[in-house]
């Protein structure tokens, strides 16, 4: 899949099922889940790729 932009993480379709690893994958259910919740249209590039990197921290 590759580089994915942080912004677009909550539109992605979800996988069935959640992997629980270490390091949750981008497309994981609780990781599009989480940054979902955040309001990310008024957040900074810099903000987003943090966020990211916190919701997929297991």
């Amino acid at each position: 899949m590759g580089k994915v932009d942080a912004a677009k993480v909550g539109s992605l379709k979800p996988k069935k099922k959640c992997c629980k690893s270490t390091t949750r994958c981008v497309r994981c259910p609780v990781v599009i889940h989480r940054m979902r919740k955040l309001d990310t249209s008024d957040m900074s590039k810099k903000e987003l790729s943090k966020a990211l990197k916190k919701a997929r921290a297991a």
